[in-house]
């Protein structure tokens, strides 16, 4: 059956679905079959596409040294060749099994991406519950403290002067005091 109207014969296709036969001026090809389809029967599962895992992307681990490879579409059989040449091909290491923990004593937390930090002062990488310099005994930071309270002394001249005010407003010091009123008044 052709497609369109009388006045239009090339408009639009009909759905190839078995129960369908829907004329569809927008129709869906689909990627795997190569069949047309109205917007109902587009899913790969609404039409039980026997190709349906072409584009599909599946991620294995290797289990001798945790390495993800990425697989597109392939089968079982592919997939065990393909773990085969990563072994073969030298980068399959046992030693990278092993994922780095957090240096701090007694934390066992495995540092991944998303779950680590490098301290600003020392450069450790540890775990974001030991991302604070005190939290995890940074060396640089715990001499910062002492070379503060030595040579310190803005935070000291800050409270000597605000000591000093002794209550004063200090908008309104260093004006003189004028008896002129204000031209606009608030309410």
């Amino acid at each position: 059956m052709a497609g369109g109207t009388e006045a239009f014969p090339d408009l639009g296709k009909h759905c190839q679905h078995s129960d369908c036969d829907q004329l569809d001026f927008l129709p869906f090809k689909c990627e795997g079959c190569h069949k047309v389809f109205c917007l109902e029967h587009r899913s790969y599962k609404s039409h039980e596409c026997p190709k349906s895992d072409h584009k599909s992307r599946k991620v294995i681990v290797c289990e001798t040294c945790s390495t993800s490879i990425e697989v597109t579409g392939k089968g079982e059989e592919e997939e065990k060749m393909v773990l085969q040449r990563h072994e073969k091909s030298g980068d399959c290491d046992p030693r990278k099994k092993k994922k780095p923990i957090c240096p701090v004593r007694r934390c066992k937390e495995n540092l991944t991406f998303s779950n680590s930090s490098v301290c600003k002062v020392c450069q450790l990488k540890v775990c974001l519950k030991h991302r604070f310099p005190a939290d995890h005994a940074c060396r640089r930071a715990t001499a910062a403290p002492a070379a503060a309270r030595g040579g310190g002394g803005l935070n000291e001249k800050f409270l000597a002067a605000f000591a000093s005010r002794n209550g004063k407003d200090c908008a309104k010091s260093g004006r003189g005091s004028s008896s002129t009123t204000p031209s606009v008044k608030a309410y």
